[in-house]
């Protein structure tokens, strides 16, 4: 029964942090968008086939300038932020790290991908595993600042669509390699789209069967170095149609990483916050059954003792609302929560959004920051499933219809 209070408090205390003045969120906005260059992107989309070590190799041959490329400014960037030399940060962490036998056991295939990738593009094996490792490098770091993706859910109701949409946001040294694939279907997978950039497997997507899977970090969850990744977590699901099996992986299997997901399988959404111990539904309750979520636990108690100050379990007041994953969740509650219809116009205004000049929903390019929106994504998972989306942030691009084969 606390659990209930409290949560009713922290959502209480967020539409009140969403309530600020009209003029003012309209008066900076505008002087955002006037101040900003808008940089030109491209998404390039790229068809792959097969599975396995097939497919990854084919992935690094195709893209193997690009991963070159990538692997420098992931190095570079490693540099600039520790201070430290990137090779010796990168064998610190594969000693740290363990994930292996979870990434063979759930997803042999993923894994043989990987070695795919690496060997294609002429890479070593740890420098490309780190790139499908991006979260748990992040947790490894315990840097909250690299994550600050903002997601949406909608179910079907009432003979309605379905949609999920996120902004992708990470790091700065990754825009220009914005990359949807689109992984052919074989006799035991459907079609896939899925957004990433060169060397890695997956950042989100969704398949042809109407399945699509969004996530945030959620540093303050307790970690396994033993887990399944989300990269491949993300992957697992996407190969998969059967709703019931769906939702007992994600459910059941242990996570590397502190996560929310939000899960569309054709007219429903589901929203779970993961941790290394445990997975909770999270439902805000909304007359609209819509679900939304940013980069911290709101049902989760398996927070790190570190984080304890982000506990939902605790009284209100201990909890940091006026820090930027809290501003954010209360921009996309205040445009999504009370309406009877939302519709993908409305998510894509909300994904737009810059409520707050400070801790925007919408993250425009700046290299001396930690993140920015590499992409966002409209995904309709209902009647004949398609894809929208932008290369950068949405303020700066219109979406593009991708739909899949006949």
């Amino acid at each position: 029964m606390k659990l209930k209070t409290n949560l009713l408090s922290v959502i209480s205390l967020i539409l009140l942090l969403a309530c600020s003045s009209p003029t003012e969120k309209e008066s900076t906005a505008t002087e955002i968008l006037a101040a900003t260059e808008v940089p030109k992107r491209e998404l390039r989309q790229v068809t792959f086939s097969g599975s396995g070590y097939e497919l990854g190799f084919q992935h690094g041959q195709f893209f193997k300038k690009e991963i070159g490329e990538i692997v420098q400014k992931w190095k570079e960037s490693t540099t600039s932020q520790l201070d430290r030399d990137s090779d010796e940060v990168l064998e610190e962490f594969f000693a740290y790290a363990d994930f292996e036998g979870s990434i063979k056991k759930w997803t042999p295939d993923l894994y043989e991908e990987v070695r795919g990738i690496a060997v294609g593009s002429e890479q070593h094996f740890d420098q490309i595993m780190v790139f499908n490792l991006l979260d748990e490098f992040w947790v490894y770091l315990n840097s909250l600042e690299n994550h600050h993706c903002s997601n949406i859910g909608v179910p079907s109701l009432n003979g309605g669509l379905s949609y999920i949409g996120q902004n992708m946001d990470i790091e700065p040294y990754t825009d220009g390699y914005q990359t949807l694939f689109r992984i052919e279907a074989t006799a035991e997978r459907p079609e896939q789209l899925v957004l990433s950039h060169p060397g890695l497997i997956a950042l989100n997507g969704m398949n042809s069967s109407g399945v699509g899977m969004i996530m945030n970090t959620i540093m303050q969850l307790n970690a396994s170095n033993s887990g399944l990744p989300v990269a491949f977590v993300v992957r697992k699901l996407l190969s998969m149609t059967d709703r019931d099996d769906i939702i007992d992986f994600i459910t059941s299997v242990n996570h590397a990483s502190g996560q929310n997901f939000i899960l569309g399988v054709r007219g429903e959404v589901f929203n779970f916050e993961a941790s290394a111990n445990k997975v909770v539904r999270f439902d805000p309750g909304n007359k609209n059954q819509t679900v939304y979520h940013t980069n911290h636990p709101i049902v989760n108690e398996d927070v790190k003792p570190w984080f304890a100050q982000y506990n939902p379990k605790d009284v209100v007041d201990t909890i940091p609302f006026t820090s930027n994953s809290y501003i954010r969740l209360a921009a996309l509650t205040t445009r999504i929560a009370d309406r009877d219809a939302v519709t993908d116009d409305h998510i894509k205004d909300a994904l737009r959004s810059k409520d707050d000049a400070n801790n925007p929903v919408c993250r425009t390019l700046d290299p001396k920051k930690n993140g920015f929106t590499f992409a966002s994504v409209v995904m309709t998972l209902t009647g004949e499933p398609y894809l929208q989306i932008t290369a950068g942030p949405p303020s700066e691009s219109e979406y593009l219809k991708v739909v899949f084969s006949k």
